[in-house]
């Protein structure tokens, strides 16, 4: 094995890449009050979200440390690529670069790149999709990087959420100026900015707002045979088949996706939240 792709926990894997060797998966910490566990392959989601509603306290997460990730680093391999949750939303991208840094003081020079994935969830899968596309046609190390680099500048990153407080309360949401209310009626439709959170519309009632996000995506989508489609939800299946159909009707993708959230994802969409990335 010439290469390794390292991943924060914020990244859910495909089935067929459980357990692949050429992974490895990097926890974050979650906390609710006294309550904490590590994101990783304990990870219960319904456990999780009982905690959440059972208490008063907002639940957070906490970055791994460089040393996890250093440790990472020191598989016998000649590359080393790492995908993270935006540097805008996690120290991850932080620690992981630290790690790389302190790694070639103590062991010398070694290939490893840090992609700061500029979203979450199915936003780093999308760049790690990428990554063994390029590594299956034998390109190098730096011609990866480069061609991965500017595939992130194009994928899309939409959710829609049943509420935003979580996002609020651990000030995730500061570069939205003016986020409308609130309401049990009235859903934001979010979208990734060059890392940040933004509000693209609205709309009043679920159904209509994942209805709203799917045009949006397909109004913004130059050629969607060429792309995977990643559809992330938590404890939302419906939903997640839903906008499934919707997107299809109107675009052909070269691969679909659904998957349920890990612990962090979890964390911040709350049940029944729905991200979208292409």
């Amino acid at each position: 094995m010439s290469y390794k792709i390292v991943v924060d926990s914020c990244c859910e894997l495909p089935e067929e890449l459980s357990g692949d060797e050429r992974f490895q998966i990097i926890p974050l910490e979650l906390f609710v009050g006294d309550y904490h566990i590590l994101d990783d392959e304990n990870f219960d989601q319904k456990e999780f979200l009982n905690q959440v509603a059972g208490s008063r306290i907002c639940p957070r997460s906490a970055c791994p440390s460089p040393e996890r990730y250093k440790e990472a680093y020191l598989a016998d391999v000649e590359r080393v690529y790492v995908v993270t949750i935006s540097a805008k939303l996690s120290g991850s991208y932080n620690s992981a670069v630290l790690a790389a840094n302190l790694y070639a003081e103590e062991h010398g020079e070694k290939k490893i790149h840090v992609f700061d994935s500029e979203s979450t969830s199915g936003g780093e899968l999308q760049l790690v999709l990428k990554l063994l596309e390029l590594e299956e046609e034998g390109l190098s190390f730096e011609k990866i990087v480069e061609k991965v680099e500017r595939h992130r500048s194009s994928v899309l990153t939409y959710f829609v959420l049943d509420n935003l407080e979580t996002l609020r309360k651990n000030g995730r949401l500061s570069s939205v100026k003016a986020l409308v209310a609130s309401t049990l009626s009235i859903k934001p439709i979010m979208a990734g900015s060059k890392g940040q959170i933004v509000q693209k519309s609205q709309s009043i009632g679920m159904k209509k707002a994942l209805a709203r996000l799917g045009e949006l995506v397909t109004a913004e989508l130059k050629e969607a045979r060429d792309r995977c489609l990643i559809i992330s939800h938590c404890n939302a299946p419906e939903r997640a088949e839903l906008v499934k159909k919707l997107l299809l009707a109107k675009n052909e993708f070269k691969r679909v996706i659904v998957l349920n959230t890990r612990g962090v994802n979890s964390m911040y969409a709350n049940a029944g939240g729905v991200i979208v990335t292409a």
